[in-house]
């Protein structure tokens, strides 16, 4: 397959930015379908990425505004790093992430090779071209700590909750943690989101940029319906 070649004005510029009010449709569907995100952060240049749980709101009686909702242990290096320098960017994708066998690389263990492998797991290796999906997000925002006790904690930890309910998928949950205990049935739902020390982070979305796997990219500017401005006369 010959490499297509990205742009490079719309992948290291800004000139093609859209403010918008919303989150554009295809970004909605990524966040709804995805499991996880990446969640980025950065103190003295030294940047610091987990893999995290989270759950996306559009909106609620605690903002208009779309915000996402992820929870962390308060001593970890994600949490420092946030108190510290609250920008944060998140990379979302619904993608199958299994890397198939190529040639000449031999593979580590694990998957069976194409010789042996069914339809069914060559059709799912293969869902990447389907029409399932076809972006990866880039969002960058604010992140805060939701104020320990508030109402507010309560109802974005509880909405958490119920979009993480990890009962049917073999206790494996991530939340910069690693898998959960085999004998922890709810998956670590209790320890990792529901936990008394468990602090809720929010993420003020601030911009977002889509890319799909032909190197098309696309910005876009979230801002609040009342103050989006005209652009050259053109709302």
């Amino acid at each position: 397959m010959d490499q297509i070649a990205l742009n490079h004005e719309a992948s290291a510029g800004d000139t093609h930015k859209q403010l918008v009010s919303t989150l554009p449709p295809e970004v909605v569907q990524c966040l709804e379908n995805a499991r996880f995100l990446h969640l980025a952060t950065c103190t003295d240049n030294q940047p610091h990425v987990s893999l995290m749980n989270y759950t996306y709101i559009p909106s609620s009686q605690y903002s208009s505004a779309p915000v996402i909702v992820m929870t962390t242990n308060p001593s970890s290096k994600k949490t420092n790093n946030l108190v510290v320098n609250p920008n944060v960017s998140l990379l979302v994708h619904d993608w199958v992430s299994h890397r198939p066998p190529t040639q000449g690389r031999r593979m580590s263990g694990g998957s069976p090779g194409p010789e042996h492998r069914s339809s069914l797991a060559s059709l799912l290796l293969n869902l990447n071209t389907s029409a399932i999906s076809s972006i990866s997000a880039t969002i960058n925002g604010t992140a805060e700590l939701v104020a320990r006790g508030s109402d507010e904690e309560r109802f974005y930890r509880s909405q958490h909750l119920e979009n993480n309910t990890f009962d049917s998928e073999g206790g494996v949950a991530f939340n910069g943690g690693g898998p959960a205990p085999a004998a922890q049935e709810d998956g670590g739902r209790e320890c990792f989101v529901a936990g008394e020390e468990v602090r809720v982070i929010l993420v003020h979305i601030k911009d977002i940029r889509t890319s799909d796997w032909k190197g098309s990219v696309k910005d876009w500017v979230l801002v609040p319906e009342a103050s989006e401005a005209n652009v050259n006369g053109v709302r």
